[in-house]
C-alpha cells in the first residue's frame, strides 16, 4: 500500500542545537529509498507503508545508536483506496 507521510523527529536532551541529528534522520530516511522533501519542521514521505514504517524504526535505532538518549517521534500517515497517494498531488 502506496502512502504519504510527515515525519518529525525531535531529539530530546540533545543540547540546544539539534541540527546534527536532524539531519542524521535525514540521512537515514534517505539510505532508506523513500521520495522524500524535507521542510523546516519535519519531512514529508512517499513510498510503501511498511517501507516507511521500517524507516522511521531504523532513524530510531541509528541515532539511540550514536549516542542519542531519547526520541520523540511525530507521525502523520495518509492512505487512499480511491487513488495513488503522492507528494506531487499536495502541492498547493
Amino acid at each position: 500500500m502506496i502512502a504519504t507521510a510527515e515525519i518529525q523527529v525531535i531529539p530530546i536532551g540533545a543540547g540546544v542545537s539539534v541540527r546534527k541529528e536532524v539531519q542524521r534522520a535525514r540521512e537515514v530516511l534517505t539510505e532508506c529509498g523513500l521520495r522524500m522533501e524535507p521542510h523546516a519542521y519535519g519531512t514529508n514521505v512517499e513510498g510503501e507503508l511498511d517501507e516507511i514504517l521500517a524507516a522511521i524504526r531504523k532513524v530510531h535505532e541509528v541515532l539511540h545508536r550514536e549516542g542519542v538518549v531519547r526520541l520523540s517521534t511525530a507521525v502523520k500517515i495518509g492512505t487512499r483506496m480511491d487513488k495513488t497517494p503522492s507528494l506531487a498531488d499536495k502541492r498547493i
